[in-house]
């Protein structure tokens, strides 16, 4: 089945920068089927930095669901509602479906592989992730994140994937790299040449 981006408008105030965990739960206490789903993605909410560990949301904030396109009913269920993350409550709008597009270049703002923090091995590892899923692109780490699932520091870096053609971009967004995908982790998405540039070469 395609994989699809279904993209829930938002209305609120403000969010924590590090609220992949906390987003999960709330979308799991409305949509159950979340929390087995092995083909889901969460993207981290885009906003504003405050200064004080906060995103504050703008017009074009979006809570955006990766799945199959088969699976956008289960995910329907969140428009209307009100979701809470860490004492952050906004309401969630009506979404609109949007169509996976192949770039050359795609990054995600944090990716894990579990056993994996330093950067040298990290990037071995997720090298070896493409490999398995046919995958050919270069890659290069940015910064090292840490983020937190409940009373646990997980650790991260930021990634470009670049030199795709079309087939590997689609595949890539469709399936990410490491783990934890539901809670904003190995999402990709298209970047711009000059994202390039806060990259670190490896």
């Amino acid at each position: 089945m395609p994989t699809v981006d279904l993209a829930f408008r938002l209305m609120g105030s403000r969010i924590p920068v590090d609220h992949g965990y906390a987003l999960y739960a709330a979308i799991n206490r409305v949509v159950p089927e979340l929390h087995d789903a092995q083909d889901i993605g969460v993207h981290p909410i885009r906003g504003r930095f405050d200064g004080n560990g906060c995103l504050v949301l703008s017009p074009t904030s979006r809570l955006i669901v990766r799945a199959p396109d088969d699976r956008i009913r289960e995910f329907l269920k969140l428009a209307g509602k009100t979701l809470e993350v860490d004492g952050n409550r906004f309401q969630v709008g009506v979404p609109e479906v949007r169509a996976l597009r192949p770039a050359a270049a795609l990054s995600a703002r944090l990716v894990t592989i579990k056993g994996f923090m330093a950067t040298e091995p990290f990037i071995e590892a997720a090298k070896r992730q493409l490999e398995t899923m046919g995958v050919t692109a270069a890659l290069q780490s940015g910064e090292r994140r840490t983020f937190q699932i409940k009373d646990k520091q997980v650790v991260g870096f930021e990634l470009l994937a670049s030199e795709l053609d079309a087939e590997d971009s689609i595949k890539l967004q469709e399936i990410g790299i490491g783990g934890r995908r539901r809670m904003g982790c190995g999402v990709f998405v298209e970047v711009r040449s000059d994202d390039k540039k806060t990259l670190s070469k490896e």
